[in-house]
C-alpha cells in the first residue's frame, strides 16, 4: 500500500481540502508518476461542480500530469523508474478492442478517464497504465508541458483529422486556454489564422501568438466582411452561439469542428451545409501516438502553452482565478 497526500472536493462546488488515501499494491500493468507539475483546466472546474453529472466524491481533479516515473510493474514497457513523463485525460484502455488495436485508444468504450471514478493529479502521486503515461521528449519544458496532455492534443488532433493543409485559411473561435494553443499550433503548421475573440483587450497578444487577423465576434459585420474565405474553423467555446453566422465564413467544403463542450443543442441549418458542401464534425483528444507526434511538434516549433504558475497549495486560488476567467491562458500548478 502507497499513502497519498491530495487536494479533494468532498462535494460538487466545494473548495478542495487536503486528504490522503491509499493506493493498492502496484499490479504488473501499471506505474506511479511522482507529481512535479500539474495543469488546471476548465474540465477540472466542470467536474469538481458536477457540472456533466458524472462526478464521484471525495474528487481529486488533475489530469495533466507531469513529472517522474517512481515506480513500475513488472510488466511494463519502455518505461523505467526515473524518467519524465505526462499523462492527461485518459489512464488506461483496454487494449483488445477494435479502437484499441487501430492505435485510437482514446475511442475505447471503455477508456479510464483520469479523474472520472478515480483519483487524479492534484497529488503528489498518481498511478496510470503504462500504455497512457508518455515519455517526454529531451528538451521539453516541463513547467509548461502539462497542459498539452489535454489542451494542447484536444485542438492538435483536429488539425491532423481534418486534413489541415498549409495553404489552409483557418479559424479559431475564444483564445482561451485551448484557442491560444490552437492559434500557435495553427500559425507553425503554415495556415493563415483568424482569430475569433470578443474580448477587444486580448487583440494584441493573439496577434503576438501567431493570428494574422482578429475578428471581434460581438459585430455580425465583422463576419460578414470575411464571408467565404475560410477552410477550416475550429470551435474552442463551451457556449452557444450563432452557429449559422461563422459557417456562413466558410468557403464551399469548409469545416466547423468543435471541440468545445457545448452543453445546449447546436443549431445548425441544413442548408448553409447543403449548399455549399460544409461539413460540422467533432473530437474528443487524440491518440497516444498522436501526442507523442505532438510533443514532438512542440519542441521542434518552441511551442507552449502561456502559462500562469501556483504552488499546489494554493489550488483554491488558483480554481478562483480560473473560474473568474482571468487566466492568461493555462495556469499550472508546481508540486
Amino acid at each position: 500500500m502507497k499513502t497519498v497526500n491530495a487536494f479533494a472536493a468532498h462535494a460538487a462546488g466545494e473548495s478542495l481540502n487536503k486528504m490522503q488515501y491509499e493506493l493498492p499494491e502496484l499490479d504488473g500493468e501499471h506505474v506511479d508518476i511522482k507529481v512535479h507539475y500539474c495543469g488546471l483546466c476548465h474540465s477540472d472546474l466542470s467536474m469538481i461542480n458536477n457540472d456533466w453529472g458524472m462526478s464521484q466524491y471525495p474528487l481529486v481533479p488533475g489530469h495533466e500530469i507531469v513529472g517522474e516515473v517512481q515506480a513500475v510493474g513488472s510488466d511494463v514497457k519502455n518505461l523505467k523508474v526515473g524518467d519524465k513523463v505526462g499523462m492527461g485525460w485518459n489512464s488506461a484502455s483496454c487494449m483488445h478492442c477494435n479502437q484499441c488495436m487501430d492505435g485510437k485508444q482514446h475511442l475505447c468504450n471503455t477508456v479510464e478517464s483520469t479523474i472520472v471514478g478515480r483519483h487524479g493529479g492534484f497529488a503528489d502521486v498518481v498511478r496510470g497504465h503504462w500504455s497512457w503515461v508518455t515519455p517526454l521528449p529531451d528538451g521539453i519544458e516541463l513547467s509548461k508541458a502539462g497542459p498539452l496532455f489535454c489542451g494542447g492534443i484536444t485542438v492538435f488532433s483536429p488539425i491532423v483529422l481534418s486534413n489541415v493543409s498549409p495553404m489552409d485559411k483557418v479559424g479559431v473561435i475564444g483564445i482561451g486556454g485551448l484557442g491560444h494553443l490552437a492559434v500557435k499550433f495553427l500559425n507553425a503548421w503554415g495556415c493563415e489564422v483568424t482569430a475569433f475573440s470578443s474580448n477587444a483587450s486580448k487583440k494584441e497578444s493573439i496577434l503576438e501568438m501567431g493570428a494574422h487577423q482578429v475578428v471581434n465576434s460581438k459585430y455580425p459585420e465583422a463576419l460578414k466582411r470575411i464571408a467565404g474565405s475560410l477552410d477550416f474553423i475550429l470551435n474552442t467555446t463551451n457556449v452557444s452561439l450563432d452557429w449559422d453566422a461563422y459557417l456562413t465564413t466558410l468557403a464551399p467544403q469548409g469545416k466547423l469542428h468543435t471541440v468545445g463542450a457545448v452543453l445546449e443543442p447546436m443549431a445548425i441549418p441544413a442548408f448553409s451545409m447543403i449548399s455549399g458542401e460544409k461539413s460540422v464534425g467533432g473530437s474528443p483528444l487524440g491518440s497516444v501516438a498522436l501526442t507523442r507526434k505532438m510533443l514532438e511538434f512542440c519542441v521542434r516549433h518552441d511551442i507552449y502553452p502561456t502559462v500562469e504558475t501556483f504552488k499546489m497549495d494554493a489550488v483554491n486560488d488558483a480554481l478562483k482565478h480560473l473560474e473568474e476567467g482571468n487566466a492568461r491562458y493555462r495556469v499550472v500548478l508546481e508540486a
